[in-house]
Formats: structure tokens, C-alpha cells, sequence
């Protein structure tokens, strides 16, 4: 089954943190990596632009509203994810304690619907 790691910070804690932590945080995420992929249960992974980057789009009463940065106001922010495949929930959850941002931050772990779609 999939799972989809989602990895949440405090809001600028990454641009707060000293450039040798930044370093060291990406090792770990590299080694990470490297050992799902190894594992063969890598299938994605990427990291996010900050919130500051945000388009939100939504449609109300038909029309399209369009609004620069994250929907809400948030002291946490979805600074990236990983896309796994796992045996089990409990091997999600023991890959999400693996990842550096766990320590300090959260990871979501949810499961992906996994449905065939037609395409026209």
C-alpha cells in the first residue's frame, strides 16, 4: 500500500536554523532517502517552496477566486513529503520517525486511495 508522509514545521524554523544545522539536516534526509530507495519503497519525495509562494485557488458561487499565499493563517507549514510504499501502517509510521523534521515538527501519515481513472 501507499502512504503519504507529510512533513509540517513552524513557519520559518527552517531560515531560522544556522547554515551548519541546514547541512547537517539534509545528510539525514539524503541517508534517508537513500534507504528507502534502497529498500525499494521510494517512490516520491520532495521538498516545498515556502508558504510565501502559495497560490490558493478556490471556487465559490462559480467564480474562481485566486489569492497569493497559504490558504490560512498557520503556525505550521507543509514544507514537503514523502511517497512511500509500505507493508503495513507500522511500517509508515516507523519510515515518518526516520525523518530529521519529525523531531521538531510532525509528520501526517495517510494512506492513498489507490483507484484506476479513465482518462478521455
Amino acid at each position: 500500500m501507499q502512504y503519504l508522509l507529510l512533513i509540517y514545521g513552524a513557519e520559518g524554523a527552517w531560515e531560522s536554523r544556522s547554515e551548519e544545522d541546514r547541512q547537517a539536516m539534509y545528510q539525514q534526509y539524503s541517508a534517508l532517502t537513500n534507504d528507502l530507495r534502497e529498500q525499494g519503497k521510494l517512490i516520491s519525495a520532495n521538498e516545498l517552496q515556502s508558504t510565501e509562494t502559495a497560490t490558493t485557488v478556490s471556487v465559490r458561487d462559480g467564480e474562481t477566486v485566486v489569492t497569493d499565499g497559504p490558504f490560512a493563517e498557520t503556525k505550521e507549514a507543509l514544507g514537503g513529503y514523502y511517497l512511500i510504499e509500505a507493508d503495513s501502517l507500522d511500517e509508515a509510521l516507523e519510515w515518518a520517525a526516520r525523518i530529521p523534521s519529525a523531531r521538531d515538527g510532525a509528520v501526517e501519515v495517510r494512506p492513498v486511495v489507490m483507484r484506476e481513472v479513465e482518462v478521455a
